[in-house]
């Protein structure tokens, strides 16, 4: 286990400094960046200085070795329009987003198990019909759309629910439910053709010939084979559920960091870019390694591999 997890994250680490070089090079790439700081009436001498100042004078290997080494001590620039430094700016979003991903992974597993391992159980029924159909609908309908009308009719109209904050749990409902809706179609055929192949599997007719009870067999059994490949699927869904909500940020008013991205890139803020990617490339990069130790555990054979 020890090799298994020393391997991953070495993988982990190389991933990063690899999404870092491309970071630092799109920053690089989107022209002088010295033009969004100075003032319009600043001088060449102004220019040149400033360039000196902060190092844009050197070689771009050495200048990709300053960002790395301030990058790593939490350092990476200041905000030119919020005029504060990024790494607090940015981890001042952080907690709201991976809150509202964690309570969207929770709320997706909550229904879309249950529901992929009855429609496996009952294949050809009305019950596995209508679950297909369900999972259809929230793969189709456009998740901004769901979110405005949620919007409307229960925090506008009705006034049952809060939003535009984060602070206490209603303020969850509404974006949570706009999200998992479409995730939890996805799971729920997983976890369907999962359990379809598991049921089918030599270890459960066994256990099947062994007069284990049938609730045994499918709970126990066959869902903790057919969860495995659930368990990867959540743990991308969680990392990219972290910026990757920006329409429902928007919609909801939601302080995260998908809204940041959004404010920043409208505004050209691009220190602010570059340091919600780079904080959200770590963030999926760990949750995908914590997704990869709980595999190892749950499969011996990937520890083995």
């Amino acid at each position: 286990m020890f090799s298994y997890v020393a391997r991953r994250l070495f993988q982990l680490c190389i991933t990063l400094m690899l999404v870092s070089i491309v970071v630092f090079l799109l920053g690089r790439l989107s022209g002088d960046p010295l033009s969004l700081i100075l003032p319009p009436e600043a001088t060449e001498q102004d220019f040149a200085a400033a360039r000196e100042q902060l190092g844009l004078d050197q070689p771009l290997w050495k200048q990709y070795s300053i960002f790395a080494a301030r990058a790593l001590r939490g350092d990476l620039g200041d905000s030119i329009t919020a005029r504060r430094p990024v790494f607090p700016l940015v981890m001042e979003r952080l907690p709201s987003s991976l809150a509202l991903a964690g309570a969207t992974i929770l709320l997706t597993l909550l229904f879309a198990v249950p529901l992929g391992v009855i429609s496996a159980v009952r294949k050809g029924s009305y019950i596995d019909f209508g679950a297909r159909l369900v999972a259809l609908l929230g793969q189709s309908v456009p998740s901004f759309w769901l979110g405005l009308i949620l919007l409307q009719f229960f925090a506008v109209q009705w006034r049952l629910l809060p939003f535009g904050d984060s602070n206490g749990i209603g303020y969850y409902v509404l974006p949570s439910i706009t999200l998992a809706a479409f995730i939890a179609a996805g799971i729920m055929r997983l976890v369907r053709s999962s359990m379809l192949d598991a049921m089918d599997s030599d270890y459960v007719k066994f256990a099947r010939s062994k007069g284990v009870p049938e609730w045994k067999v499918i709970w126990l059994h066959a869902l903790r084979n057919a969860l495995l490949p659930v368990m990867t699927l959540a743990g991308l869904y969680l990392g990219i559920l972290v910026t990757g909500a920006v329409v429902i940020e928007e919609v909801f008013i939601w302080p995260g960091m998908g809204r940041l991205a959004y404010q920043s890139v409208v505004t050209r803020d691009y220190p602010v870019v570059q340091g919600v990617v780079l904080v959200t490339a770590a963030v999926v990069l760990a949750a995908n390694f914590i997704v990869d130790l709980l595999y190892g555990y749950a499969d011996p054979r990937i520890r083995a591999q």
